[in-house]
């Protein structure tokens, strides 16, 4: 017998207690569905969720109970908008917060997505949205047919380095993303789809079933089988994450410091989205 035991690893029930506030889990014969939310809608960034998502994705990978994830939004858009107060802290100390949120956690976010998850992954883009990076690096991505892919940063004065560039340079090439990039181009699910960054569109309310279906498919071969094919299928998220992510988080966060203020706001957010919900193009083109 060995002198020491296995550390336990952890159990569902707890864990899904402990995430409440941001995510609600559900498994059914180790499919996990884990749709984030603020207070029961659609989320709205902040440094506490922000946080939450890699301490969730970690502990997922840690239970081995867990086969495949089902991750998305919840309600009709993924995220348009932020926490009143959620970046409170922030402005309080912008040199601590710019490490801890901005570097720190946001490194960890995408890293965890594809490296602590030795399992498949099926994302749902449930509604338009900003980090939709979150849902687009997954093994296997279904889009609402109203969604709308964009990113914000540079709109509202931040650099696009957090994540959001290693995706679209990824799925869109370095044309492509460069534009999408520095225009904030909203994407159509249908473009999206041509272009390669969503797998299938779908009416919303047929989103979970079929993810549930694709999970079932899955499901049939041995878990060694269907492990051991994620690190084939994720292996260039891999490359491309070593090659840049940190990088590019390390400018952006510098941008942060050097502005000396938060730029996360609930106003200057909800302004900048806006064309989106007009359904524009972006934000110069006001036709």
């Amino acid at each position: 017998m060995s002198l020491q035991e296995f550390i336990p690893t952890p159990r569902f029930e707890d864990y899904r207690e402990k995430f409440r506030d941001f995510f609600r889990l559900e498994r059914h014969d180790g499919v996990v569905v884990a749709a984030a939310h603020t207070v029961g809608g659609p989320i709205q960034l902040s440094v506490q969720n922000h946080r939450a998502l890699g301490q969730m994705l970690k502990t997922l990978g840690a239970d081995p109970e867990n086969e495949v994830l089902i991750l998305t939004g919840s309600g009709e858009e993924f995220m348009m908008d932020s926490d009143p107060d959620g970046f409170a802290l922030e402005d309080q100390d912008m040199p601590y917060w710019a490490y801890e949120y901005a570097y720190k956690d946001g490194r960890i976010n995408v890293s965890s997505l594809i490296n602590d998850l030795e399992i498949p992954t099926i994302g749902i883009f449930n509604g338009p949205g900003f980090h939709s990076e979150i849902v687009l690096m997954c093994d296997i991505t279904l889009c609402a047919e109203d969604a709308t892919v964009f990113d914000l940063h540079f709109d509202i004065g931040s650099v696009p380095g957090d994540g959001i560039h290693s995706c679209f340079q990824e799925l869109l090439g370095v044309k492509r993303a460069a534009y999408a990039l520095l225009t904030g181009e909203a994407i159509t699910a249908q473009k999206a789809l041509e272009w390669g960054m969503v797998n299938e569109v779908l009416p919303r309310e047929q989103l979970l079933d079929r993810a549930a279906a694709i999970a079932e498919h899955i499901m049939g071969q041995p878990r060694i089988t269907r492990r051991l094919t994620t690190q084939v299928v994720r292996r260039p998220w891999k490359k491309r994450i070593v090659d840049d992510l940190d990088g590019g988080f390390g400018i952006q966060m510098f941008g942060h410091v050097s502005k000396q203020k938060s730029i996360h706001g609930r106003q200057g957010i909800s302004d900048t989205v806006q064309y989106v919900r007009d359904g524009r193009r972006n934000n110069f083109d006001k036709g």
